[in-house]
């Protein structure tokens, strides 16, 4: 039922009315206090309300955030002092689908065994209704607590932006005037496309630093007129055009529900993930080592199919890569643990373990923004290593039989040392790694490859290939 990041699908077959009332009698079993809360998606509303009856039925009351981001509804949870969360969203999929996606108190999604727990009792509709006379309550109804939850979180970004700024001078920034204390990102100008999603907090709080903020694509509209939700080099395009041949410092993009940022750089040069995560990774790391307890051996944790270009981004400053499952849920597992100051994945999930385990848009916009102020960020990004990496997909049938034999036969060819079954099978060599992986919603395998050469790299991708071939032929 639940995938890499929650519950997603069409609206009508896979996501209906029905779940939403059988994930909140599942959630509300466990629970005494949910905050619910959704995107800009119209099918929201009554996805919203069904799921609020199950946890009502079960007992539980419910704080109605409204229509907010997702990292603000997350970051709510605790606020409220609630056992958990519900974000009402597809996230960046296109304007049909919509999803459930849960959160723990500390921003973290719920993991692997926490949704296996929720969806064993949707399967088999296990529940136990409250007492007639002992149903939850309602509250909020995306109206005042709405509002405080927005500022609570456009508050906490603020904040954190500010300590960003001040780490940068203690290190050796200049510093500034009163002026540009109060307001540390005065003279920064920053284009942000909301891509008609929920994530205008981002520009509330950049505008409370003292940046000059415009808006493309500001108005809420679940049908994503504007561009698609997902914020890629292609859809946006405008983004790209308009810092470019304006005096703007960079750009922001989020997707539909705001959990997910991406960047354009001053000369209108689109980020891409790997790229945006070595100068999120590269801060963080800067940013833990300032304080009192400063990290001896600080980690960041991305997937496993992130550019060796990260890892080499990051020996420059003293840290480490460590890689997980692919999913900002797995990530984020990861960056609970201790001496992990980053995690994030190239797709424009950042989180921030010091600051929420929730993937946070606008926070990572205030904080690419801080960069930005310091320094140029296509300067910044001419000083990363850059190496090939080649992509492709296979469609098949019995993707599990056949990751199966892929596995068998990496077994025979690659020494165990050589070899990763973490999510797939991810093998290193000499000259750089290649992925073969089954995707986690499609009929298709994936293969990746990549080295810090282009004919290494095609060797690679040709390598995993063959050997995707090899299984296919053994499960025919």
């Amino acid at each position: 039922m639940f995938g890499t990041s929650g519950v997603r699908g069409p609206v009508g077959e896979e996501i209906t009315a029905a779940l939403a009332v059988s994930i909140g009698r599942a959630l509300g079993m466990e629970t005494d206090a949910v905050v619910v809360g959704r995107d800009v998606r119209d099918s929201g509303r009554a996805f919203v309300d069904a799921l609020a009856a199950g946890l009502v039925e079960s007992g539980t009351d419910v704080l109605d955030v409204g229509v907010a981001a997702t990292p603000t509804i997350a970051r709510a949870v605790s606020g409220a002092g609630a056992d958990a969360g519900v974000v009402v969203t597809a996230s960046h999929n296109p304007p049909a689908d919509n999803g459930f996606k849960l959160w723990t108190p500390s921003g973290q999604a719920f993991d692997a065994d926490d949704q296996d727990r929720i969806a064993d009792r949707v399967r088999s509709d296990a529940f136990e209704p409250a007492d007639p006379n002992d149903h939850g309550r309602r509250h909020g109804f995306g109206d005042v607590f709405e509002r405080s939850a927005t500022a609570s979180h456009r508050a906490a970004i603020v904040a954190a932006g500010r300590r960003a700024l001040a780490a940068s001078a203690d290190r050796g920034a200049e510093a500034g005037d009163d002026q540009r204390s109060a307001a540390p990102l005065s003279g920064t100008r920053v284009v942000v496309d909301l891509g008609n999603g929920a994530g205008r907090v981002t520009a509330d709080a950049l505008v409370e630093l003292g940046a000059a903020v415009e808006t493309l694509n500001g108005q809420r509209d679940g049908r994503f007129p504007g561009r698609p939700s997902e914020p890629t080099a292609e859809t946006c395009a405008s983004l790209r055009t308009h810092v470019a041949e304006t005096d703007a410092d960079l750009g922001i993009a989020h997707d539909g529900d705001a959990d997910r940022m991406m960047a354009v750089a001053d000369d209108g040069r689109f980020l891409e993930g790997d790229t945006l995560l070595a100068l999120l990774a590269r801060a963080a790391v800067a940013d833990a080592g300032t304080g009192a307890e400063g990290i001896d051996h600080p980690t960041v944790a991305a997937p496993l199919n992130t550019s060796l270009a990260v890892d080499d981004a990051l020996a420059d400053v003293g840290a480490e890569l460590v890689r997980t499952r692919v999913g900002d849920v797995a990530v984020a597992e990861r960056a609970a643990t201790d001496g992990v100051v980053f995690g994030g994945e190239p797709s424009g999930a950042w989180i921030f373990p010091s600051e929420t385990l929730c993937p946070d848009g606008p926070l990572a916009a205030v904080r690419i923004a801080s960069l930005a102020a310091e320094r140029s960020l296509a300067e910044r990004v001419a000083e990363l290593p850059s190496y090939p990496i080649r992509r492709g997909n296979r469609e098949v049938t019995g993707k599990t039989a056949v990751m199966t034999a892929v596995e068998a036969l990496a077994a025979e060819e690659f020494p165990p040392d050589a070899r990763s079954t973490l999510d797939g099978v991810r093998i290193e060599t000499d000259d750089g790694w290649m992925l073969v992986r089954a995707s986690g919603t499609q009929p298709l395998i994936r293969l990746t490859a990549q080295a810090r050469t282009d004919a290494d790299a095609d060797a690679l991708y040709d390598r995993a290939t063959r050997l995707l071939e090899q299984a296919i032929d053994a499960t025919e």
